[in-house]
């Protein structure tokens, strides 16, 4: 499968469930954005730079992006990635959208992750 590191550092945020959408969050949609409304949370992930510092949130998150588009009906994909990586003790945040799936992982393992994808036939462009 073909991966893309992207280049920014992430931010995955927590807001309450009530509270309309950030002006922050839309700042820079030159690169992955998710906006995911739940009746306990208002969740975020954007760039890194665009989050308040007084927003509770996790930080220091690399993407990579899975090359799609991909078909919907595709099954394996995200569990050909995460299994290697919980394997060897690296944990993910998944996001899913229409054409593809981003896997985040922390700044302090994405070297080693991006090792065992490779060794795991995936490859990066």
């Amino acid at each position: 499968m073909k991966l893309m590191l992207l280049k920014e550092t992430f931010g995955v945020c927590r807001l309450d469930p009530n509270q309309t959408l950030p002006h922050w969050a839309l700042e820079n949609k030159q690169t992955l954005l998710s906006i995911t409304y739940s009746d306990e949370e208002l969740s975020i992930v954007c760039p890194l730079s665009s989050i308040p510092e007084s927003i509770q949130c996790e930080k220091a998150w690399n993407a990579i992006k899975i090359i799609g588009p991909l078909d919907c009906g595709l099954t394996g994909i995200l569990s050909s990635l995460t299994v290697p990586l919980a394997e060897n003790g690296i944990s993910i945040f998944a996001i899913s959208t229409y054409d593809t799936d981003y896997i985040l992982i922390k700044e302090k393992d994405i070297i080693t992750a991006k090792l065992i994808l490779e060794l795991n036939q995936h490859s990066f462009v």
